[in-house]
């Protein structure tokens, strides 16, 4: 592994960016708000990455992209790097079919396992699964002896979490330490003198796994308010875990619905912050749980670009959230032979975006973040 010094993600995708809330960061591009009655998408619904109406949002974004830049070249091809078969796999899928365009993905992971490469057919649609990123040279290699040129023709898609920014099994756990870190902050800080932070890991670990994510719905503002209602005293950790087993409790819904029902019982500051959050899951927000968000952003940003720039590549990887060089070199490349680049993130605007305040002060969207680039 090598240290290529510092750059961001703006580098190669420039604002072409949306983070969850789908509102591009680029002002040329429409706003969620004028592309609705083009998809035909209700104006209660901000659909998940894997969702079909999220895939016709994104065609629409990158055919006006398209537009802007090179009015007579429509996009007649698809290429998508992402890091997971299940969710950039199935984006993939649904945008390549929403937008009637045969594609290639690039689905990455560092593994410890000999070195390989898995081809999956779904028609017109071509899975590339390898397990290491330094296979994305190869990947260029394939596209062109499949006749599929990286030129004006081409959309790339680029997934930003754990494939362009802290790549999955080489660097990704600095991402999910800083999220950690965020609830831990939250939560601590709302629960002050009585918060022990030993029983809070230990909430923490049990809950964030595979077994409780249809409670959790996987969610990790759920998961940050759980942690702070256990945090309480007002529901133990042990009883929780076995109503949940038993089937006696399904969903978070239920859970902070009956958190309301003793409402009552929480000191006045927490249950203001109950309140708040009770109110924004029945209006369906996804992301109800802001204070930790906003700690978050802090802490991404703050695991991004801090070690010195002569520090070797095994300690930013340990260290700091990179960029993963081979995505950086190949972008780059595709960009300089015409191809369209466009990122996508699921991490929650709240989390990816600075508020005016810290703006002032110099903090910027992720992707226009400074950090070191690392790759083999």
């Amino acid at each position: 592994m090598r240290n290529y010094g510092r750059t961001s993600i703006h580098e190669f995708l420039g604002d072409r960016v949306v983070y969850r809330n789908l509102v591009p960061l680029d002002p040329q591009l429409p706003p969620l708000a004028e592309t609705r009655p083009q998809v035909g998408l209700p104006e209660d619904i901000i659909p998940r990455k894997s969702a079909p109406q999220y895939a016709r949002v994104i065609v629409h974004l990158l055919q006006q992209a398209r537009a802007l830049d090179v009015p007579r070249s429509p996009i007649e091809q698809l290429v998508y790097l992402g890091d997971t078969q299940m969710n950039d796999g199935t984006a993939f899928t649904n945008i390549c079919r929403a937008g009637g365009w045969p594609g290639l993905a690039f689905i990455g992971s560092e593994r410890d396992d000999p070195a390989r490469v898995e081809i999956v057919e779904q028609g017109e649609e071509i899975l590339y699964l390898a397990n290491r990123w330094a296979a994305l040279s190869d990947f260029d290699r394939f596209c062109r002896q499949r006749e599929f040129p990286l030129d004006e023709r081409t959309a790339v898609i680029v997934d930003l979490d754990k494939t362009a920014l802290g790549a999955r099994g080489r660097n990704d756990h600095v991402i999910d330490q800083a999220r950690v870190e965020a609830i831990r902050h939250t939560v601590g800080d709302l629960l002050g003198d009585s918060f022990a932070p030993g029983d809070f890991q230990a909430a923490y670990d049990c809950l964030n796994q595979p077994e409780f994510h249809a409670f959790t719905a996987d969610n990790q503002d759920y998961l940050a308010y759980i942690c702070l209602i256990l945090g309480s005293g007002l529901h133990a950790l042990e009883l929780l875990v076995t109503e949940v087993r038993a089937g006696r409790l399904t969903t978070f819904e239920q859970f902070i619905a009956g958190v309301n029902s003793r409402a009552e019982e929480l000191p006045t500051d927490l249950g203001r912050i109950h309140r708040s959050i009770y109110a924004r899951v029945r209006q369906g927000d996804p992301t109800p749980f802001k204070a930790f968000r906003c700690n978050e952003y802090l802490t991404t940003v703050g695991c991004m670009g801090w070690l010195d720039d002569a520090s070797p590549a095994a300690e930013l990887l340990e260290k700091e959230i990179v960029i993963t060089q081979e995505v950086r070199e190949v972008a780059l490349s595709w960009r300089e032979r015409g191809a369209l680049l466009f990122g996508l993130s699921d991490k929650p605007d709240e989390a990816s975006i600075s508020t005016d305040d810290l703006a002032a002060g110099g903090y910027q969207p992720i992707h226009r973040m400074e950090t070191h680039a690392v790759g083999d």
